[in-house]
């Protein structure tokens, strides 16, 4: 059976992520991999105050996506797909890359947030580094199209 890797952020995207991997799995007969990744958090010495809590904060965290990982997983089960979950911690691009190789992934479905040059020049892409490091096809979701917000219009 084949294999989709689908690397998931709960960011706005990924529910088309989602839907584009769903798709591909049906069309291909392959089990979904839903994978999310918690990025390590960032020790600060001015948020000293909250270095007692990072176990608690990380613990929460985890407890949530663990949530809304299950909540996609059936999801995509009611499609009658196989479907299983993995979390981590730690650099996303790495743990993408890694685990579709450890997985023998044969599609990586991901999706971009749709940034400019110069933010993903200052911060990163994570789907470019995937592009750039993924041992797999990768299948990029666009984000969704943004409706302009129209100015409400002043009565005379």
């Amino acid at each position: 059976m084949k294999t989709i890797l689908v690397p998931v952020d709960f960011s706005r995207a990924t529910d088309a992520v989602v839907a584009q991997a769903v798709d591909l799995a049906e069309a291909v007969s392959a089990r979904v991999v839903l994978l999310h990744i918690i990025l390590p958090p960032v020790m600060v010495a001015e948020y000293g105050a909250l270095m007692g809590r990072i176990d608690e904060i990380r613990v929460a965290g985890e407890k949530a996506a663990g949530v809304m990982l299950e909540r996609l997983q059936k999801t995509c089960e009611r499609r009658g797909l196989t479907v299983d979950t993995r979390q981590f911690t730690g650099s996303v691009v790495a743990l993408i890359a890694e685990q579709a190789k450890t997985l023998g992934a044969d599609f990586i479905v991901i999706g971009s947030h749709g940034h400019t040059a110069l933010y993903d020049l200052f911060v990163g892409s994570t789907t470019h580094g995937v592009l750039r490091r993924a041992p797999c096809p990768v299948l990029v979701v666009p984000p969704a199209k943004r409706t302009p917000v129209r100015k409400a219009r002043k009565k005379k």
